[in-house]
């Protein structure tokens, strides 16, 4: 009985012991958590990037392995702002035969292709329909018509406009648009 009595004892001091430790740490690891937790909220309240959008969209998964393919990640990560005018990947298929393939093989020339999608600056849908013409990073100009019809940038259809993102704004359009390489 004796012997039970101290066992009994041993166990209830080492349970209370154990668990004023796991209070205690509970404690230290709830406020670690906690400011752990605060930080995710915070990252997942800002939107993602032109890139993290286009990332978790199927419809532009092209875009995206032409993005990677011509090393566009980082510059269309930063800060920017940036507004894109994305084709689909409707878009890219129905390039000529062919044209996909060489473009990704030419990083310069797919470089031009892609940066010919992009405007420096936030450029929203309302005021987008406002203007006729802009210069893209690539340095060559885009016309953009606007009628009852839609909005038109060169020969693609706006589709979509105003996806937002931390770093832009995104507008998906139906046709890949090609630049003058002779101007480049």
């Amino acid at each position: 009985m004796f012997k039970k009595m101290i066992v009994t004892t041993a166990a209830l001091a080492l349970i209370f012991t154990g668990a004023a430790i796991t209070a205690e740490a509970g404690s230290c690891s709830s406020s670690k958590s906690h400011s752990h937790t605060e930080k995710a909220s915070a990252k997942m309240s800002q939107s993602p990037t032109i890139v993290e959008t286009a990332m978790g969209a199927e419809q532009f998964s092209t875009l995206v392995t032409a993005v990677k393919a011509a090393g566009l990640v980082d510059a269309l990560s930063s800060d920017g702002p940036f507004t894109v005018f994305a084709p689909t990947n409707e878009a890219f298929a129905a390039l000529p035969e062919g044209t996909l393939a060489s473009l990704l093989k030419d990083t310069d020339k797919l470089k031009q292709v892609l940066t010919y999608h992009v405007l420096e600056g936030k450029v929203g849908s309302s005021q987008v329909v406002k203007i006729d013409k802009a210069e893209t990073l690539n340095g060559q100009e885009i016309a953009i018509k606007s009628s009852k019809e839609g909005v038109m940038i060169n020969d693609a259809s706006v589709i979509k406009t105003d996806i937002a993102a931390s770093n832009g704004v995104i507008h998906v359009i139906d046709r890949v648009i090609i630049p003058d390489f002779d101007a480049q």
